[in-house]
């Protein structure tokens, strides 16, 4: 067997060093791209928590939620009450039932 190397075309070994250099760029790109998207993501505020909820008498909480609009908790006897934000009111009960 003839174990001497063979001879490599400079144009591809041009297109070849091209090639990794624009993945390479393209990759730092990326990773830029996706740093600065994570860090406009996280500085956002979540909305504030309520001072105080006033659960139904006998409700112990399981689980708590909230968006800008409302806020609701879960409670022990599989229910979701749905308060404001605003004024810390009840506004929604919402039964939780299986489908036996």
């Amino acid at each position: 067997m003839d174990d001497t190397p063979q001879a490599v075309d400079t144009r591809t070994l041009k297109f070849l060093r091209v090639l990794v250099t624009v993945l390479t760029a393209t990759m730092i790109v990326g990773v830029l791209v996706i740093i600065t998207l994570l860090v406009i993501r996280l500085q956002t505020s979540p909305p504030p928590l309520p001072e105080r909820i006033t659960l139904p008498e006998g409700a112990k909480a399981v689980a708590f939620t909230q968006s800008e609009t409302w806020y609701a908790v879960v409670t022990e006897d599989d229910r979701i009450l749905i308060y404001s934000p605003d004024t810390g009111a009840l506004v929604q009960e919402i039964e939780i039932t299986t489908g036996e």
